[in-house]
């Protein structure tokens, strides 16, 4: 039995995890279960799965899950930052599955990690603000990181059993979100209901509105440097719009391997929850013959900008990176409640990052207080 610390587990992809969970439950459990404001959801999966802690993000969201969970069963609850940490460090969970929304799970992850706890990662801005820096934390204390974001999954399966320096390109796949199309004036009418609607994948606010600005792939990108230790001249992006081809590795001898299969995050969940083993999730397998085509492209760079600040902010490293995470969550967060455009979302992270002077060879702390200063300044700018 695999105990589990879930650090975001009303979320997208923490529903997905609860949801393998209960189909295996001779081979899981939930051991800590953390959220944020979702006391109502919490609450029921507290009484589903029996967790021993159970963190939110304050005293007042604490208060209201207490009167919702009673006296009915012995349960410790925390709150804060430090609520999330010690939920992360739990001695009883094997692996945690980092899988909160933002900037808010870096110290958890860096928590799990200190721990000496094998994390499943599904929160790509830990390795976005902070990448060189989880990475070391994860060496020293010998734990291990298996990704959960279907991209980096998919490159996980295919470097398996093959020697890294015969690597010659990594290749990520975007779906392009629901607006590929669109001309780029077109966009400045987008609003966020239409936002919402990805075309192939079921996934939380945020991060659906990023797939559509393509700035979630400019963070797979970062996220892939610092996961598989590559340079970033390796890495490309491509435009795959039937979301079956979840990535490929390129060796050098011309072979291309990818990961294939109809888009569904329980695929990737379940693999990093089990491996190096395959549960038989019973899910459908891609029927070639019934898709019929498969298509590629070049991502439009005028049309969706933030991919190419993305790779800007890597190339210039330091602490650029975690501003551009920083105040694209509040662009996206401001688009979301009306109070920008969705083409603004990148004018407000551009400006950010031109205002900001990188701090080198930067601390937590240095990283923590540029993501500080920049959600204050793009806020300013919205």
């Amino acid at each position: 039995m695999k105990r589990l610390s879930i650090l975001g587990s009303t979320g997208s992809i923490g529903r997905n995890v609860l949801r393998v969970v209960d189909q295996f439950p001779e081979r899981f459990s939930a051991a800590a279960l953390s959220a944020g404001r979702n006391v109502e959801l919490l609450a029921k999966q507290v009484e589903r799965f029996t967790p021993e802690m159970v963190a939110v993000l304050d005293e007042g969201v604490a208060q209201r899950l207490k009167g919702l969970v009673g006296g009915k069963r012995r349960l410790e609850i925390l709150h804060g930052l430090d609520g999330y940490r010690t939920a992360a460090a739990l001695d009883s969970s094997d692996l945690v599955v980092s899988a909160m929304v933002g900037s808010a799970g870096l110290l958890p992850t860096m928590a799990a990690l200190e721990a000496g706890k094998s994390v499943a990662l599904a929160n790509k801005e830990s390795l976005v603000m902070a990448g060189e820096l989880v990475m070391g934390m994860a060496r020293d204390k010998g734990a291990s990181i298996i990704p959960v974001d279907s991209e980096h999954s998919a490159i996980f399966q295919c470097l398996a059993g093959h020697r890294r320096e015969d690597v010659k390109e990594i290749v990520l796949t975007a779906s392009g979100g629901p607006f590929l199309d669109k001309s780029v004036e077109d966009l400045d009418t987008i609003t966020a209901e239409m936002a919402l609607r990805h075309p192939t994948w079921q996934m939380g606010p945020k991060i659906t509105i990023d797939s559509a600005t393509l700035m979630n792939k400019g963070l797979e990108v970062i996220e892939a440097k610092w996961l598989f230790d590559v340079p970033l001249e390796l890495i490309r992006v491509t435009i795959h719009p039937e979301s079956i081809v979840h990535s490929m590795v390129v060796y050098q001898d011309g072979s291309v391997i990818a990961q294939l299969g109809l888009p569904d995050m329980r695929v990737p969940i379940a693999y990093a929850l089990s491996y190096p083993e395959r549960l038989p999730l019973g899910l459908p397998r891609a029927d070639f013959v019934d898709i019929g085509s498969l298509t590629f492209r070049e991502p439009d760079l005028e049309r969706f900008p933030c991919l190419a600040m993305a790779f800007e902010a890597c190339k210039i490293g330091m602490t650029m990176p975690a501003v551009l995470s920083a105040a694209n969550e509040v662009a996206v967060d401001a688009f979301l409640n009306g109070r920008t455009g969705f083409r603004r979302i990148g004018d407000v992270v551009q400006q950010t990052m031109r205002e900001h002077k990188p701090v080198s060879n930067p601390g937590l702390a240095d990283v923590l207080e540029a993501a500080a200063w920049a959600r204050r300044t793009a806020e300013e700018i919205v």
